[in-house]
């Protein structure tokens, strides 16, 4: 058993990142949804507010699993696994999961709706690292070292196409992927499973036609610049329109009912607006610096649970930014996926925040910074 070491202060660069992050988040969810919640509540802080409320519910979050020692999550794995499948079956009962647009991606709890997506996948993360830490001398065997972790990662993804979400289907098995590029899998097994992991995609886009649109947009948005093409090109018109330096803050044009899920998953094109391309770059390089503090409280960790843990929690905002960036820049299909710390949400903002906190907290422990 490794011997713990003390305590030290959480990484204070990650800490400062994620709160430039969340403070951002804040400012634009209000910049972009202040004109649509006018028209649609008469009340230009409708989602300012919520989004203020849930950014400190999840910083209270954060702080609860900042001192929330770790290695007692090895004791809930069981746990842990059921509640996620247990919300993956649930959101698909009908009277339970509540339908919105063709899918069922919410829990119905009368005054409110919950969105186990994110909850689901901060649960497999915790199970594939504890799994991978204790089978850590076969990661080398496809069958006992790598097949077990993906397969339940698989059939987690499967229910989620059910519902139907692709898009974190793919992030999803995305996160647990690099996980176990982490953990050290033979390189041939890793291109044997992004080559079926990529028919896979093509297959699941070619089943459903609205699935292929989307897919027919990315390639052409001008095809149908009404339809399947509309986000794509609004999107396109608000980041082209913010040049260098933006429009200034509360000035976007873009928010006056032309770009759908503004205050969401299209908040982005809202900061290209209007802070231009400097202020798009520093929100990436953010996601950069996040990146990079996170893989280094990975690589400095004191155990192969926490090392995978940290790997898994950055893996999950870093390739949720890169899917939700390469969406809105037109370089990758329409899909649902939210800016972390930035897209209005609170299951989304709830359940990230205690993954930074658990990173946070396993930085308390690491060998060296």
């Amino acid at each position: 058993m490794a011997v713990r070491l003390k305590k030290k202060s959480p990484d204070f660069v990650l800490f400062l990142t994620v709160l430039s992050l969340l403070s951002l988040g804040v400012v634009m969810v209000f910049s972009a949804s202040e004109y649509s919640t006018l028209i649609n509540y008469n009340d230009s802080f409708y989602f300012f507010k919520r989004q203020v409320l849930w950014a400190l519910i999840g910083l209270a979050t954060m702080f609860f699993m900042i001192n929330y020692d770790y290695w007692r999550l090895k004791k809930h794995i069981r746990p842990i696994l059921l509640i996620a499948f247990l919300m993956l079956v649930l959101v698909l009962i009908p009277g339970i999961g509540k339908e919105v647009n063709g899918a069922r991606r919410w829990i119905d709890l009368g005054p409110l709706s919950f969105a186990p997506a994110e909850l689901v996948k901060l649960c497999i993360i915790i199970f594939t690292a504890y799994g991978l830490a204790r089978q850590k001398d076969k990661i080398k065997q496809f069958t006992a070292g790598v097949l077990p972790h993906l397969s339940v990662a698989l059939l987690a993804a499967l229910m989620i196409l059910f519902q139907p979400d692709l898009g974190t289907a793919i992030s999803l098995t995305g996160i647990v992927f690099l996980m176990i590029f982490a953990a050290g899998a033979r390189l041939t097994h890793l291109g044997g499973i992004a080559a079926a992991g990529i028919a896979a995609v093509v297959l699941a886009i070619f089943l459903e036609p609205y699935r292929m649109k989307r897919f027919l947009a990315f390639l052409d948005p001008w095809a149908d610049p009404q339809g399947s093409g509309f986000h794509i090109i609004q999107g396109l018109y608000a980041i082209g329109s913010g040049g260098l330096f933006g429009l200034g803050l509360g000035q976007s044009r873009q928010k006056f009912l032309y770009l759908p899920e503004n205050h969401t998953d299209f908040i982005f094109a809202i900061i290209g607006e209007e802070l231009g391309f400097i202020g798009a770059s520093l929100v990436i390089l953010l996601f950069v610096l996040f990146i990079w503090r996170g893989m280094k409280v990975a690589v400095t960790a004191q155990d192969p649970f926490a090392s995978l843990l940290a790997a898994g929690v950055t893996a999950w905002i870093g390739v949720q930014a890169i899917i939700n960036i390469g969406v809105v820049t037109g370089s990758l299909p329409v899909t649902g996926i939210p800016l972390p710390f930035i897209s209005f949400g609170g299951n989304s903002m709830l359940f990230t925040m205690a993954g930074v906190g658990i990173l946070l907290n396993i930085s308390r422990f690491s060998e060296n910074r």
